[in-house]
């Protein structure tokens, strides 16, 4: 099934004229490859520059683009041939503010209302600003989020995808964790699982949260760093996804290590049977912070409210937060395709956490989960 971004694009520009806005700015990001096709290449931890580089982006008009500006280095090593779409390259000595003006001029600005992207550069609005004084500047959010919110079934086959993912490498992963083994290993053999099964990144850094009475400090979140071993009588709970063709999962589990006490037995089943709940109202027609009330009320009534710290959930797609979000004061109407985490937990310091976290998709009569790994309780020896 083949993705129809000229559709797309006919989307975008009716948004743009019902909202008055004569010029997008997209830089590389999600709102970016959704409308174009281009993948987002793997963030750095540090910046990564080129001469003029803050130019580089797309810029579609009501009638005209898109129009790419990008650095040399970028159009000779990286960009595909894209139909429809014309590109101005940057030479590594050239004046990024006079290729400026050339793309501004191709548009015809009459109102001068300009939407970037809202995480765009500020360098890049501050040329932009100076270009066009006096100009309306919004952002993009305005114009993409209501097009993005609701997945087609092209983008709910690459979410199971991803989904599927998580549920593999988590099954790959359990059999590795014991007594002795470092956070660091469990860590990297997760990040090692998803990129072996074909996973283009993770859709954040992948985490572990552990609860150790015999830590200092209430919850450690591991992200790559502690070489600390396993221990025994802990919870080991798990937190992470995979992008898939630019769609994003987000998954978590909890292990006990050891016998399990009793207590953890039973905020472990609420956390489960308040997921479920969170799932049932994910229905059309309600709205998103119903979910939430769905969920907490179960934990609430079983005296563990102060544990649950958090929303129930949020929005997931090509990033993996976004809009709407399933917490009190979210009266967002839920409408079938909308995708959310629901991950209700338990936190009692300095004793352990429970935590669960499914990929799930409104449908008319209540949520359907993504993902299909186990709900059981999980202990290792």
């Amino acid at each position: 099934m083949s993705v129809d971004y000229g559709a797309r694009l006919e989307r975008v520009r009716a948004q743009m004229d019902r909202l008055g806005i004569e010029l997008i700015y997209l830089p590389p990001g999600a709102n970016w490859q959704w409308l174009l096709g281009l993948r987002r290449e793997r963030p750095a931890y540090t910046a990564i520059l080129y001469p003029g580089g803050w130019l580089y982006g797309a810029f579609v008009g009501l009638e005209r683009g898109p129009i790419l500006a990008l650095p040399r280095m970028v159009a000779e090593f990286d960009l595909p041939t894209l139909p429809g779409v014309e590109a101005r390259v940057l030479p590594d000595r050239g004046d990024p503010d006079a290729l400026l003006r050339e793309i501004l001029a191709m548009f015809s600005l009459r109102r001068r209302t300009v939407a970037v992207e809202d995480r765009a550069w500020a360098v890049f609005l501050l040329h932009l600003q100076r270009e066009l004084p006096g100009a309306t500047v919004s952002v993009a959010s305005e114009i993409f989020s209501p097009l993005r919110v609701v997945k087609d079934d092209h983008e709910l086959t690459l979410m199971r995808r991803a989904a599927e993912l998580t549920d593999q490498v988590m099954g790959d992963v359990l059999p590795r964790l014991r007594v002795g083994v470092s956070e660091l290993e469990i860590l990297t053999e997760i990040d090692y699982q998803l990129a072996r099964r074909g996973a283009e990144a993770t859709s954040f850094p992948t985490s572990l949260y552990v609860i150790n009475p015999r830590r200092p400090g209430a919850m450690v979140e591991v992200k790559g760093r502690s070489t600390h071993p396993i221990e025994p009588g802990t919870a080991v709970p798990f937190d992470f996804g995979a992008v898939w063709e630019g769609y994003c999962s987000d998954f978590g589990r909890t292990v006990w290590v050891g016998e399990p006490p009793a207590e953890y037995r039973r905020t472990h089943d609420l956390v489960m049977t308040a997921q479920a709940a969170g799932i049932a109202a994910l229905r059309a027609g309600a709205r998103a912070e119903d979910a939430d009330h769905a969920a907490r009320r179960i934990i609430d009534n079983a005296g563990y409210g102060a544990g649950f710290r958090h929303r129930l959930g949020h929005g997931i797609g090509m990033d993996v937060h976004e809009p709407p979000f399933l917490t009190s004061g979210d009266t967002t109407v839920l409408r079938p395709g909308m995708c959310f985490t629901v991950e209700p937990s338990i936190i009692l310091d300095d004793r352990w956490m429970v935590r669960v976290e499914d990929v799930v998709v409104v449908r008319d009569g209540g949520g359907e989960s993504l993902n299909a790994f186990p709900h059981d309780l999980l202990v290792v020896a």
